[in-house]
């Protein structure tokens, strides 16, 4: 594992070691790890998002369409057991 140090302002600092101390973290590292993949997480979505926004529409999204993606995926759960 890498090593990066960042320099905080004390209001900073103190909100982290609050964080840690309240919010169940062992040290603030892990605390900012958490942030880190927060922030991938948000980042991916919001990437998808956008993707699935500049697609072309594909079909009409009703009770029909939802019913045969369960069936499909039910169908790969199975093969794979």
């Amino acid at each position: 594992m890498s090593t990066m140090n960042i320099s905080l302002p004390a209001v900073l600092k103190e909100f982290v070691d609050q964080q840690v101390s309240t919010a169940g973290y062992g040290t603030s590292s892990e605390y900012v790890r958490e942030l880190i993949r927060r922030d991938q997480e948000r980042t991916q979505l919001r990437n998808l998002l956008l993707e699935g926004a500049q697609s072309k529409p594909t079909g009409l999204a009703d009770a029909n369409y939802f019913a045969s993606l369960r069936s499909g995926i039910k169908k790969r759960l199975t093969k794979t057991r």
